[in-house]
């Protein structure tokens, strides 16, 4: 049992010798390749059985031709294991360069694709999340690229329209002020007309602006959805009358929301404006409160004789109009971008969808969970 003992120590004290050299070694080529690292890994294993083989060989006090021969078996096993793992280590490196390749590409704006010769488990897994991550910038990049455009569309418009009636308040104001003015009281009603929707359109790029920048406050009660849609049909009748279209409420449940009032009062206000706007005269706009699947879902059709389909994913976006025109009835483009900000900050979602004759605005928000 002591002789075993001996041996032990010899052999560990032979391999930590080694292994020390090799610690030490690995710590000053840190910043070299790995295949340096590989083949100084394989030179301590190789040289810490050595260095235990020999230790005990010489312990035991061998013959010199038995430790000729152990001292040439371990040495062979040195000469083959040393390039077996500098080879191993070029082949990684050479699959880390392909991948570092690939994402010097993926980096330079283009798209990720995984090198198609094998490698390791850890080269492997590393390329995966290289392709997750470019998916997630093209779809970065493609959103930015959309919004840029909404944001130019945006501008253009809103020059348009801000031009438009500063230019006729402008020319309005001089006539007044040089008596040219037939009749000044109708030149009074027009500049307080224009300077009301320069208001209104001001108050949407502010509300707007809010929404964008995360800033938009709100203050959550419990309230039924019938008796805010009951205001809104209110609210906007004179306009449906001064267009000729009928609003029609009909189904409408009582669905308690936890909404704020102001806000949610302005969602249905733009809804409606939007319809009865976009809907003929004699034309029909149709209001409808339902719980659905354990959620509050507000619809409002209206008669524009339907969307294009490859426009229904921009109806949201700000600035967009649906047409050229820049008339003023078509507005700034504005009122929908806010209803589906507002909408989303209630933890809902907006949607539309073509309908026979027209289209289908539908609000989804979280029933109310407070008690009676």
């Amino acid at each position: 049992m002591k002789d075993v003992l001996l041996i032990a120590l010899f052999a560990l004290g032979g391999a930590a010798c080694a292994g020390a050299v090799g610690a030490v070694a690995l710590r000053l080529l840190r910043r070299r390749s790995v295949a340096v690292s590989l083949s100084v890994v394989a030179a301590v294993a190789v040289t810490a059985m050595l260095a235990g083989t020999l230790a005990v060989a010489w312990a035991m006090f061998l013959s010199p031709h038995d430790l000729t021969v152990v001292t040439l078996v371990v040495a062979v096993s040195a000469v083959v294991s040393l390039p077996t793992a500098l080879l191993m280590g070029r082949w990684v490196v050479a699959r880390s360069r392909e991948l570092a390749l690939a994402a010097r590409e993926f980096g330079e704006g283009g798209s990720f694709a995984a090198p198609p010769a094998p490698a390791t488990a850890e080269l492997a897994v590393l390329a995966e999340e290289l392709a997750a991550t470019s998916a997630k910038l093209a779809a970065s990049r493609e959103r930015e690229r959309a919004l840029e455009t909404s944001r130019r569309e945006l501008v253009a418009w809103i020059s348009h329209d801000l031009r438009t009636p500063l230019a006729g308040l402008r020319a309005m104001a001089e006539a007044l002020e040089d008596g040219l003015a037939a009749d000044p009281a109708r030149y009074h009603r027009q500049i307080r007309t224009e300077v009301e929707r320069l208001d209104t359109m001001v108050g949407d790029l502010f509300e707007l602006s809010r929404i964008h920048a995360g800033a938009l406050s709100l203050t959550p009660s419990r309230l039924s959805l019938r008796d805010l849609t009951a205001d809104a049909l209110l609210g906007a009748d004179p306009l449906a009358r001064e267009h000729g279209v009928r609003l029609v409420g009909g189904d409408i449940a009582h669905v308690p929301v936890e909404v704020d009032g102001k806000e949610m009062t302005r969602v249905l206000a733009n809804l409606l404006v939007n319809a009865i706007r976009h809907t003929p005269a004699d034309g029909t706009v149709a209001v409808e409160v339902t719980q659905q699947e354990g959620a509050a879902v507000l619809s409002v059709t209206d008669g524009c004789g339907g969307i294009p389909e490859e426009d229904l994913h921009r109806v949201f976006d700000t600035g967009w109009r649906g047409s050229a025109a820049r008339t003023p009835p078509a507005g700034a483009g504005l009122g929908l971008a806010i209803v589906r900000g507002i909408v989303e900050a209630h933890a809902g979602h907006a949607e539309v969808h073509n309908v026979p004759g027209g289209c289908r605005f539908k609000v989804t928000l979280p029933l109310s969970t407070t008690s009676t």
